[in-house]
């Protein structure tokens, strides 16, 4: 299999893994506090990324990566989490994930700054239509919805597609589940957690403790495992054109195991930019 096809296949399986990420941060917000929800599940998935480093006896990150690793953490481990996490107070998950269609257009932009990245000028435009498509729908329904969650979601989206992409770019030299995993160990999150953590957990129905391990072991660390590796091997702006296959399974779970209102504008605004992002991925390189 050559390098092209395996970014791709790797690229695929985080976007799975992704794709319950929203639904099951909404399910577990309802019991958890968002800052508690956000470092908890850093430090849970730190733990495990720490035994990892540890069990494959991996050398220390250079001086020179230790700023890439703090923009990964920064963006992927604590703002991604806690801006989706404080968003899904105001709006439902169906609703959020639509905004999952500006990623790609966001990564792409930080792949060109931090990758080096030159896609051609037709993925601009199919990318920039695509985003467009997100956004009207977001302004219009936002008049009815929580003007505040979608800025919540708009401010995620910024700071994990930079985190994306410098993940990518660093897993190149680094290693893909290595990018995360010294991530993972850099922020202090555990006193944070402990500090922000529930005064009992009696009564945190089981929903929400699902929830949290979901966030905490796939959406925080396995899934990266295979993201990071994908946009490596297969280019951070080609690659990151999944994304946009995100909002069909998120949205298909949301409905499904959250019961949530999936409306025909949420699908036709997801299809829509889906076909739009077809056309970006032929011209991303």
């Amino acid at each position: 299999m050559d390098r092209m096809a395996s970014g791709w296949i790797n690229g695929f399986i985080g976007v799975v893994i992704f794709s319950g990420s929203l639904p099951a941060t909404r399910v577990a917000v309802m019991q958890f506090d968002p800052v508690f929800l956000t470092v908890a599940r850093a430090a849970i998935a730190g733990f495990l990324a720490l035994g990892l480093l540890i069990a494959f006896r991996e050398k220390r990150p250079r001086r020179g990566d230790i700023l890439s690793l703090a923009v990964v953490a920064l963006g992927v481990v604590v703002g991604f989490p806690l801006l989706t996490a404080l968003a899904l107070q105001h709006v439902t998950s169906a609703h959020s994930i639509v905004f999952i269609g500006l990623l790609p257009l966001a990564t792409a932009i930080f792949g060109v700054i931090r990758g080096g990245e030159r896609p051609k000028p037709a993925f601009w435009a199919f990318s920039v239509l695509g985003s467009a498509l997100v956004a009207g729908f977001a302004l219009i329904q936002g008049l009815t919805a929580s003007p505040v969650g979608d800025l919540l979601m708009l401010a995620a989206v910024i700071v994990c597609g930079l985190g994306y992409a410098e993940g990518g770019r660093l897993s190149r030299t680094l290693g893909g589940w290595q990018v995360i995993s010294w991530a993972l160990v850099l922020p202090v999150t555990v006193a944070v957690a402990l500090f922000h953590r529930p005064a009992t957990f009696t009564g945190i129905e089981t929903p929400a403790l699902l929830g949290l391990a979901y966030v905490s072991l796939f959406s925080m660390l396995i899934g990266f495992i295979f993201w990071y590796r994908g946009l490596s091997q297969g280019g951070i702006a080609a690659v990151g054109q999944l994304q946009l296959l995100q909002p069909f399974f998120g949205l298909a779970l949301a409905a499904t195991l959250l019961h949530e209102p999936v409306t025909w504008a949420m699908l036709a605004v997801t299809v829509a930019v889906i076909l739009c992002v077809a056309g970006a991925r032929r011209f991303a390189r």
